[in-house]
């Protein structure tokens, strides 16, 4: 328990990364379905992402080895506490790492044959090619919201043992879409201005960007506030307790997201001018994706005492795992980038 704030960063590492994987492949099979025509020119790009399938097997893989450390309800079960627990046969441990390793196993590979099947529809003209697409294109949504689901059950809300809600689910995978669309568009900003894409996009595809954070701002802040109405004007002490915990506790953080996710977003991209402009969408889409780091922090540290977290990059472990995850999950999408002719090799 005393490691828990520093492994909290890991698991927050873990999380980001696994959604920029998700989030990619999620993209590409929405912009397909709804027939956006610019899907064309970032469908690549966004697939790109799904290179940080394996290193987010590792990291799953140390997060589960590390038992009490990352997952703090742990503690109980080997005291044999588990009957006080609010889902017992849901915090076993066993079924936990079973269900986490196969499910990631499940959506990682259905991934891959994702990525195929594009490929396939892009040099198979055939009704067979596009339609054989199109099904997996349904299926990605409904894996997404579902394994999302059970990511945020297991890694956040069940944290607090015995808290609850029922909009978890949606409001923890939607807002690390919104995190995914704010990453993608720094991605674009970055690659246009290095002037090394082999096949560079058009500027317009910056307002769409825009136009889709302000959607997913404006619904994760109803996804938000959703759960803490209803807790609150519902008289629900036991349920705010988390709340208050992390509002008093990490105060500071708090507001921080809160800002970087709602307030900032929606006061500029409501703006039509703002939409325009690529570097005003970054720097907003900048602060979107420093917001939900701390907004994943903040609901799985909050969960304990003050006593066993701290503020996240104040230590060496802290610095040093960030840089080594982050640095290798770029040099990956960048060397796959290069193998796939995205880009030109500098």
């Amino acid at each position: 328990m005393e490691n828990f704030g520093s492994w909290s960063v890991l698991t927050t590492n873990y999380l980001i990364l696994l959604y920029l994987a998700l989030g990619g492949i999620t993209l590409s099979a929405v912009l397909h379905l709804c027939n956006g025509q610019w899907r064309f020119q970032v469908r690549k790009l966004a697939c790109s992402f799904a290179v940080l399938f394996p290193i987010c097997g590792v990291l799953l893989l140390v997060l589960l080895f590390n038992g009490e450390s990352t997952f703090q309800w742990y503690a109980l079960v080997q005291a044999g506490a588990a009957d006080d627990l609010h889902l017992p046969g849901w915090h076993d441990y066993s079924f936990l790492a079973t269900r986490q390793i196969v499910g990631f196993l499940l959506v990682a590979g259905l991934c891959g044959l994702f990525i195929r099947f594009q490929h396939q529809s892009e040099i198979d003209p055939s009704y067979r090619a596009k339609r054989r697409y199109r099904n997996i294109a349904l299926l990605i949504p409904f894996v997404y919201f579902i394994y999302g689901s059970m990511v945020a059950w297991d890694f956040e809300m069940t944290m607090w043992p015995n808290w609850h809600s029922a909009s978890y689910g949606a409001y923890h995978f939607q807002s690390n879409f919104h995190m995914f669309l704010a990453f993608f568009t720094i991605f674009l900003f970055v690659l246009h201005r290095s002037g090394r894409l082999a096949q560079p996009f058009e500027i317009k595809i910056f307002n769409y960007m825009a136009q889709f954070m302000l959607a997913m701002t404006i619904l994760w802040t109803y996804l938000f506030f959703t759960q803490y109405l209803v807790m609150w004007y519902g008289r629900l002490p036991e349920e705010m307790a988390r709340y208050d915990n992390m509002m008093l506790g990490l105060g500071g953080i708090w507001w921080t997201f809160l800002a970087c996710k709602f307030v900032i977003p929606l006061l500029t991209l409501v703006f039509t001018k703002s939409r325009q402009n690529p570097v005003v969408i970054t720097s907003v889409a900048v602060l979107i994706v420093f917001g939900t780091w701390l907004e994943r922090y903040t609901w799985i540290s909050g969960t304990v005492d003050p006593v066993y977290y701290h503020t996240p990059m104040t230590s060496m472990f802290d610095i040093i795992v960030t840089v080594a995850v982050f640095g290798f999950a770029a040099w990956a999408v960048q060397r796959t980038l290069v193998r796939y002719g995205l880009v030109r090799a500098s």
